[in-house]
């Protein structure tokens, strides 16, 4: 087994820990005068990102928990009735986003592998009653749901923090019905930049040292099945380092199977099932 295969369990317990921590630290009640104290990493970070209206329709752990990149639920353009996943869901933020955009007639899960933030993320679902959420227990590059029955793939600077990205880009296709699509907020590379460049500019749990490039993330959708790809950069979070706006459809096809609801299993399997917590 090479090195940087024995490494990949221990990036991903790094990231698992810093992102329990950061959810303890808002679980914990770390307050500012007005309420928890948001999460820092810089600027270019966090619930800033996001419109005062957005910010003040949630409970405010919601929004203090808060570590993405950018706002994917303002380019996903959520319809009524849809059904959404975001993967690396963390404290429930763009879950409860979703939740209201799509209505009670749709459903929005939530995908996190981070028992504390798991654990945030219900407490903030019930303080804002949502009943039309989920939050699932696993990881993004096996998705505990069944094929072909999400409408809509949404994350927030977290695919980038995979180490199994192929397997991450596979597993949206999967779930997604014919037609489906994707929109995304990561962390992606200038091309030019090697891995050595990216390690440079930040550490991997920092989102941006796991970043691929603008080439590379194309590359690895259209291997995946993917059509209609576009990657729009919004702003710059290093030197050659960008949030990205990611776009994708999964493409109808002749004969495909008809969407199906979320197996018992599945429900079961869920950190709290079909009625809520």
């Amino acid at each position: 087994m090479s090195d940087q295969a024995t490494d990949l369990p221990d990036l991903r317990e790094t990231v698992r820990r810093r992102y329990a921590a950061a959810a303890v630290q808002v679980t914990e009640g770390r307050t500012a005068c007005c309420g928890p104290q948001a999460v820092t990493i810089d600027e270019n970070f966090g619930s800033g990102l996001y419109a005062a209206h957005e910010r003040d329709a949630l409970p405010a752990t919601a929004v203090a928990a808060s570590l993405g990149c950018g706002n994917p639920t303002a380019v996903a353009d959520l319809h009524e009735g849809e059904r959404v996943l975001d993967l690396g869901s963390g404290g429930g933020i763009d879950v409860l986003l979703s939740a209201r955009r799509v209505g009670r007639t749709g459903r929005a899960y939530g995908l996190d592998m981070t028992e504390e933030m798991l654990a945030l993320a219900l407490a903030n679902q019930k303080k804002a009653g949502a009943v039309n959420v989920e939050f699932l227990k696993g990881t993004i590059e096996a998705i505990p749901l069944p094929a072909n029955t999400i409408d809509v793939v949404i994350s927030n600077c977290v695919i980038n923090l995979s180490t199994d990205k192929p397997a991450v880009f596979a597993e949206m296709f999967r779930v997604l019905a014919p037609g489906g699509r994707i929109g995304i907020s990561d962390v992606v590379a200038d091309d030019a930049l090697t891995s050595a460049q990216r390690a440079e500019r930040g550490d991997h749990v920092g989102c941006i040292a796991g970043a691929l490039s603008f080439a590379e993330y194309r590359e690895g959708l259209t291997a995946a099945g993917f059509t209609d790809i576009e990657l729009t950069p919004t702003h710059a979070v290093a030197d050659g380092m960008h949030s990205a706006i990611v776009r994708a459809t999964k493409p109808l096809t002749d004969g495909a199977e008809l969407p199906q609801a979320p197996s018992a299993e599945a429900e079961a399997e869920s950190c709290c099932g079909g009625s809520g917590c």
